[in-house]
């Protein structure tokens, strides 16, 4: 065959692999491997064993070769031939040995055996360090060390940010603490093309930076005209629509209890792109807090029917069934959800949530702390050991846990609140107005409905500390963000009754007791609030005339 028929070949097995017809791709480039037994169209023909799921016959043409020992590319496409095999072992060793720092480092233990060089090939091309970096990572995570697999993942980001996958490894599965990701992002080399990557991935790690500042990082990206390093002004893209960054905005407006806000988002964003799985976990998650039963119903059907095999599937059920308040059905889902992955943390979460609203905390207990077990990076575990503890008045234990999560997630509102109510109960009313103050200063401007209990919070303990004019304040603040809460009302008559201004303590109380007929509190401060009003309206001179 002469070389110019050789070529149109490669240029068949090519244009089959691009139309997804992998035997007959298979089958010329084994004609053309035959004919010139060329390194590069032996490379050809394992690819397409591959891209046909000939995993064995691929990893077998690669290993006789012999260029594996010497050929990156070769070595590298074995080792994914084993992965796919599920043969973790066999892969670590394919990839040679080396070792990571704690910083996402990596040093070679053997001089002979350079598996990382510098990024070869086109600008375009993502490093091939960075993909076996990548591939070490998910090969510890398969073997449960997920120790060496987060060390892994960091060093494929820092041998090249464009290989996001191990990025997402690390931020899905929490592997890293909200210092740690700053100190990852910090140390990665962005190009002077790459500045959107780098605002984009600050803005898909864990969003507890000031209120502001996340939002000026979202506004940058969509803002139109955004030219990213190009110096013409006429080429000006912008990210204002994209799927993935509103997706990360709906995160982040969840996090910061704007639910509401979330799933209108997440509903628009849904109607655009319905199968966008990282869109549809928010949305899901926004819906339960709602109690939007109606939804969740349809979303589980939808998602059950075509992908029965992933656990956000099954997860989306719990959800469903824990928000009609089925709690033993929405457990057996949350559990089949951790089966099918466990490494899917909403479902470990919603797990140990479903036993503790029935009181059930040492199953709870067991879920969160399997959750902090896998996700070293995800405080919610540690926050909501707390929150058992505290319900069964173990505060002192509860303020550890609080702490161990605000050691991990330091700038969380929700974090400082809790860790209010526990000052609060044990009696440590400055502590306590200290953490309330803590948690309301991160929403400087835009306090809503899920705030209030904070706001009361705070005002019960200036009433605690006799500071009657500031706890006033606050009630009021905290009645304008809610007019529902029997314990606001309550506190803001006692805080009134105890500065003697019985007419408004009298006019409180009747209105929590609106709200709640039965409320013993009340009904008794209500008499104590009449006979004393009573007693200052009657002339002292005629009272026992």
């Amino acid at each position: 065959m002469r070389e110019e028929e050789v070529e149109k070949m490669r240029g068949v097995v090519r244009d089959c692999v691009s139309k997804h017809l992998y035997s007959s791709a298979i089958f010329f480039a084994d004609k053309v491997a035959a004919f010139t037994n060329d390194p590069a169209d032996i490379y050809m023909q394992a690819q397409a064993l591959f891209l046909g799921r000939h995993f064995r016959r691929a990893f077998h043409l690669l290993n006789a070769s012999k260029i594996v020992l010497h050929d990156l590319r070769f070595r590298y496409l074995a080792a994914k031939c084993l992965e796919e095999l599920k043969e973790w072992d066999q892969c670590l060793l394919m990839l040679g040995e080396a070792k990571v720092d704690e910083q996402g480092n990596v040093c070679e233990t053997k001089v002979d055996n350079i598996i990382y060089p510098d990024k070869d090939g086109e600008d375009h091309e993502i490093n091939i360090s960075s993909a076996i970096c990548f591939l070490r990572g998910k090969a510890y995570e398969a073997l449960e060390n997920r120790t060496q697999a987060r060390l892994w993942y960091k060093a494929a980001v820092k041998a090249d940010p464009l290989c996001y996958e191990a990025l997402e490894c690390l931020i899905d599965n929490h592997m890293l603490t909200s210092e740690e990701e700053i100190n990852l992002h910090s140390s990665v080399q962005f190009g002077p093309e790459d500045e959107w990557l780098s605002l984009f991935y600050s803005c898909l790690m864990k969003k507890y930076d000031k209120e502001n500042v996340v939002e000026f990082k979202f506004r940058e990206l969509e803002r139109e005209g955004y030219d990213y390093g190009q110096s013409d002004p006429s080429f000006a893209h912008t990210l204002k629509n994209n799927t993935d960054l509103l997706a990360s905005k709906a995160e982040y407006y969840h996090q910061c209890g704007e639910d509401q806000k979330c799933f209108e988002l997440t509903s628009m964003l849904l109607e655009k792109d319905p199968f966008h799985m990282k869109c549809t976990l928010v949305h899901i998650v926004a819906a339960t807090e709602l109690g939007h039963s109606n939804e969740l119903y349809l979303m589980a059907c939808n998602l059950v029917k075509d992908y029965p095999q992933k656990a956000l599937s099954w997860f989306a059920v719990g959800c469903y069934y824990y928000c009609i308040k089925k709690y033993n059905q929405s457990r057996r889902y949350f559990s089949k959800a951790t089966t099918l992955d466990g490494t899917f943390p909403p479902a470990w979460i919603g797990y140990g949530n479903a036993y503790a609203v029935q009181e059930e905390g040492d199953q709870a207990m067991t879920a969160y702390r399997t959750a902090a077990r896998l996700f070293p990076g995800c405080h919610l575990p540690a926050l909501y050991i707390g929150m058992e503890y505290m319900r069964t008045h173990s505060f002192k234990l509860a303020e550890q846990f609080f702490l161990q999560a605000k050691s991990i997630c330091p700038s969380d509102p929700l974090v400082n609140n809790e860790l209010g109510v526990v000052a609060y109960h044990m009696k440590e009313y400055n502590k306590a107005a200290w953490w309330f103050e803590k948690t309301l200063a991160h929403f400087p401007s835009s306090l809503n409905e899920i705030w209030e209990p904070t706001v009361a919070n705070l005002a019960h303990a200036y009433r605690k500390l006799k500071m009657f004019n500031e706890a006033i304040q606050n009630y009021e603040k905290a009645l304008t963000l809610s007019t529902k809460s029997v314990s606001t009302y309550a506190g803001l008559a006692y805080t009134y009754h105890l500065q003697d201004n019985f007419t408004a303590a009298i006019t409180y109380y009747h209105k929590a007791l609106w709200l709640k007929p039965d409320d013993q509190f009340c009904t008794e401060m209500l008499s104590s609030a009449l006979v004393d009003e009573c007693h200052r309206g009657v002339d002292p001179k005629l009272e026992y005339r």
